[in-house]
């Protein structure tokens, strides 16, 4: 399916608070600080996309005011005057332009995105995501609350000095039969982090997600992945199916996150997700603390056969008092329901929008 004609795109830079901090091994957020791409057809269709870069660098060199000045200087330019030739962005603020084309498209031919990816269900079960809090107590409370709304894993954000204690204490509160998980969001060092991360092995987790920094090379992943008993997942060294490949032919991880923010794009994602597959690895998607607008693109990706765990995308409630969209909450089988119309079913509400918003920038053909 061909992109449609962009007649003009404009950018939107909005914040909406978070009901909670969100703290991992990189930072805490308070806020989500996005960028939203429209992009108006010649056939007057609009198409929405979300960046998934954060405020700060940490899971990626990319920023949001990165990609706020590579959408704006470099990507939407070259899009309206295609004699300015490619231009060279961060794969966020492309994935987020490619996002919002896509929805242009499949909203002119009536088709769920879902459906343009390959997708083969209309719901997808739902994992829980728990930042550190240094309250072990709290992370037992809100593992417990997620087990209740029948989310179907439960994943802790970990780092050196906060792994064992609360990792075991939920272990314990939940008893065997939970699937439960840790992502360290690389904070660990390939000297100690066979020691370190062999303690949790007796725990019966289905993954420890990015133990080592991606800079630590796949090699130094492959060896930590034969020396503790708990599968490795890889996130953010995991940027192509070329980085998919190698990690299969060195035995550096058994499952993997993919988001299309890192890796470009939706349909490159697609393309991680089906080499990830047939190299004999399990994959999720992950979440990057989504507006509904990239909730609803990252659960289309998540329909995909390929995506065969539960995907790290939680209800809007969890994160926002008001989401841009209609919210997205959890059905009593706990799964979140793939929006059902055209392109990615949803457009951002304009009250919501209206009082988020802190930057616009209209460009035109």
């Amino acid at each position: 399916m061909p992109h449609p004609e962009v007649r003009a795109v404009e950018l939107v830079r909005a914040s909406l608070p978070l009901r909670a901090p969100f703290r991992t091994a990189w930072g805490e957020l308070a806020d989500r600080d996005v960028v939203l791409v429209r992009v108006v057809t010649a056939g007057d269709v609009e198409g929405w996309g979300e960046c998934a870069a954060l405020p700060v660098a940490g899971y990626a060199a990319e920023t949001t005011a990165t990609a706020w000045a590579d959408l704006r200087d470099r990507l939407v330019p070259a899009l309206l005057d295609p004699r300015s030739g490619p231009a060279p962005a961060g794969p966020m603020a492309a994935a987020a332009l490619d996002t919002a084309l896509l929805d242009a498209a499949c909203r002119s031919w009536g088709v769920p995105l879902a459906a343009r990816l390959g997708g083969c269900r209309d719901r997808v079960a739902s994992g829980a995501v728990i930042g550190v809090t240094g309250d072990v107590a709290a992370v037992v409370a809100a593992a417990k609350s997620a087990v209740t709304a029948g989310q179907h894993r439960v994943k802790l954000k970990v780092a050196p000095g906060w792994d064992v204690e609360p990792l075991t204490a939920v272990r314990r509160a939940l008893g065997e039969h939970v699937v439960l998980g840790a992502d360290a969001n690389g904070s660990y060092e390939p000297s100690d982090a066979a020691v370190r991360l062999g303690a949790l092995d007796g725990l019966g987790l289905a993954m420890v997600e990015q133990p080592l920094a991606p800079a630590a090379g796949l090699g130094a992943l492959a060896e930590l992945a034969a020396a503790i008993g708990t599968p490795v997942c890889l996130d953010e060294s995991i940027t192509g199916e070329v980085e998919v490949a190698e990690a299969g032919r060195l035995g550096a991880c058994r499952v993997v996150n993919v988001k299309p923010g890192r890796v470009g794009g939706l349909v490159a994602a697609r393309g991680v997700a089906g080499a990830a597959a047939r190299a004999g690895m399990a994959v999720f998607v992950g979440g990057m603390l989504e507006t509904g607008i990239g909730r609803a693109a990252a659960l289309a990706l998540a329909t995909v056969p390929e995506c065969n765990l539960p995907a790290d995308l939680g209800p809007s409630s969890r994160y926002f008092a008001e989401d841009l969209t209609e919210p997205f909450e959890l059905g009593g089988d706990g799964c979140l329901a793939v929006p059902a119309g055209p392109g990615l079913g949803v457009t951002p509400r304009p009250d919501v929008l209206r009082r988020a918003v802190r930057e616009r920038v209209l460009l035109r053909r």
